[in-house]
């Protein structure tokens, strides 16, 4: 029987109650947002810190562009806005304004992912996490929750260099009581030794109940939070691949440069062994609630099992043994949890 999780705040709320708190503390924290400062809940910093807060219009360019130039000055920028319009649009000036003369500028984005639902595909990023990791220097991370993400933004704030940061529309699943999460690791959430699943962002809970669901027909799945894609916690992963002989990643993201590409490259390097990836195909989304994206694209915790089944299919070939392969599926799943 798979889990239930209390809904929590949506990770962009987290991210606003962050930037108060940092705001109060801090008073070299600045924030910039290009004209949707309420949907990224940014006017909450605005209204506290109105000498702070620089609404910009819809110019997410010339956004990028004035971090550059308040980091350069001392401040710590923080830089808003729905991660399509921020990594597609104003990719070149976060190249040439913050990436490579290596300013001090944190780039939290909103609606990332499908998960925003209505909005469509022209406000979809389905490649934001890939557009930042490629960035040198970048730390890049996708927070699960309210706490976790509350840790990252106010770690980024005191990170010396760039920082991209994906928070997302729906409210999410409450993972986290508090807790510490640095840059470079990841956070081990279940134990198992016939596979190892990773996840970030909403895709944490789908592979906690994809865990429950594989427990229950006698397979031992480990878990892992791999909310740092850049730098990666190549440790764990090469742990995970000589103590379970094979993994599923799960994201909602492209499954071309994201987390689980991240991963590959690490078992690649380090320990190769079977993987199935649990993402975005090669394609667009289109208008829907989230759950109904979320099911038709594959990034349910069922569609997790059907991987995990897969891959321990492979595994057992290539162990000579049948590794477990023949588990069943489980029964029909709850309605996806989330709201907008």
């Amino acid at each position: 029987m798979v889990r239930e999780f209390t809904l929590g705040p949506a990770t962009r709320e987290a991210y606003a109650a962050a930037l108060v708190e940092l705001g109060r503390t801090n008073p070299n924290v600045v924030v910039i947002d290009a004209d949707l400062s309420k949907s990224t809940y940014t006017a909450k910093f605005g209204k506290e810190f109105p000498d702070r807060f620089f609404n910009v219009g819809i110019a997410e360019a010339n956004m990028v562009g004035i971090a550059g130039g308040l980091a350069h000055s001392g401040k710590i920028p923080f830089c808003s806005s729905f991660a399509a319009f921020m990594m597609c649009k104003a990719y070149d000036q976060i190249r040439i304004a913050v990436a490579y003369p290596k300013e001090n500028v944190k780039i939290v984005t909103t609606h990332g992912g499908i998960s925003l639902g209505e909005d469509g595909p022209s406000q979809m990023s389905i490649e934001d996490v890939a557009l930042a990791a490629t960035l040198p220097g970048f730390v890049v991370c996708v927070p699960a929750d309210e706490a976790q993400t509350k840790d990252l933004v106010k770690r980024a704030a005191a990170h010396v260099g760039g920082v991209y940061i994906r928070a997302g529309r729906p409210k999410a699943p409450k993972i986290y009581d508090g807790g510490e999460f640095p840059f470079g690791k990841m956070r081990r959430l279940e134990d198992g030794k016939d596979l190892t699943i990773i996840a970030n962002g909403l895709m944490v809970a789908e592979a906690l109940k994809a865990c429950d669901a594989l427990r229950d027909d006698g397979i031992a799945a480990r878990v892992l939070d791999g909310y740092s894609v850049k730098p990666l916690d190549v440790e764990a992963v090469e742990r995970a691949a000589q103590e379970t002989g094979a993994l599923v990643v799960a994201e909602e993201h492209s499954r071309i440069g994201g987390l689980g590409a991240a991963v590959a490259q690490a078992l690649a390097e380090t320990t190769p062994a079977p993987m199935e990836q649990v993402a975005v195909q090669d394609t667009y989304a289109e208008s829907a609630t989230p759950a109904q994206l979320f099911e038709k694209y594959g990034l349910t915790w069922r569609h997790i099992v059907t991987a995990a089944r897969k891959v321990l299919g492979r595994k057992g070939r290539r162990s000579g043994g049948d590794g477990a392969a023949t588990a069943t599926g489980p029964a029909d799943a709850e309605p996806h949890p989330f709201e907008v």
